[in-house]
C-alpha cells in the first residue's frame, strides 16, 4: 500500500504553490504510517551544508501529524507538544527519508513519532508529538476546497512548481 495523501495549496511543508514552502509529498504506506522522500535545498540551511533546526522541526511535525491523519476520512489535528532529538546534522542537497508512525489515540488526543533518515539509513532527527483534534465546529467553518485540500498528482505538482517566482526549492525524490 502506498497512497498519496492530500495537500493544500499554501501549507509551508506540503503546500503545492507556497513560494517559500518545502512542497513535500506524503504517502500513507500502512495503517498509521507515512513516508516522504526529499532533498532539502541549500536555501533552508542554518550552518553551511546543514538544514536549519527550525526546518527540521517543521518536517518532523508534519510527518508525525500526518501519521494520525489517514487518507479516506482525514483527521485534522494541531500539535500541542513536539519533543525533538537532533541526533546528527541533517544535510542539504542529499536524499532524506521521512517516516511518521501513529502511536496511541484516545478520543481527542493522540501521539505520534516522526523520523528523518539519510540515504544510508542513519537516524538524523526524531520527534514525538502530542496532537489534539481540531474542534469540529472550527473544521465545519473551513472551506477545504478553498484551501486547495486535495491529492495533487506528481504531474500537477510539476506544472505548478515552475510557475512560482522564487529560487529553486528542495525536491521530492
Amino acid at each position: 500500500m502506498k497512497v498519496l495523501q492530500p495537500s493544500s495549496r499554501d501549507c509551508f511543508v506540503c503546500g503545492v504553490v507556497n513560494p517559500s514552502g518545502l512542497h513535500l509529498s506524503f504517502y500513507q504506506i500502512g495503517p498509521g504510517e507515512v513516508t516522504a522522500e526529499y532533498i532539502v535545498s541549500p536555501q533552508y540551511q542554518g550552518y553551511p551544508g546543514v538544514v536549519h533546526g527550525g526546518i527540521v522541526a517543521a518536517m518532523l511535525d508534519e510527518t508525525a501529524g500526518r501519521s494520525q491523519m489517514g487518507v479516506d476520512h482525514p483527521r485534522f489535528m494541531y500539535t500541542a507538544r513536539l519533543d525533538i532529538s537532533y541526533r546528527k546534522p541533517v544535510p542539504v542537497g542529499q536524499p532524506l527519508r521521512l517516516v511518521g508512525k501513529a502511536l496511541d489515540s484516545r478520543r481527542h488526543v493522540a501521539r505520534a513519532v516522526g523520523y528523518i533518515y539519510d540515504q544510508q539509513g542513519n537516524l538524523l532527527a526524531e520527534a514525538q508529538a502530542l496532537l489534539i483534534d481540531i474542534p469540529e465546529e472550527k473544521l465545519a467553518a473551513v472551506d477545504m476546497e478553498g484551501l486547495g485540500w486535495r491529492v495533487y498528482s506528481d504531474e500537477e505538482r510539476a506544472d505548478l512548481t515552475p510557475a512560482l517566482d522564487h529560487a529553486p526549492h528542495g525536491e521530492n525524490v
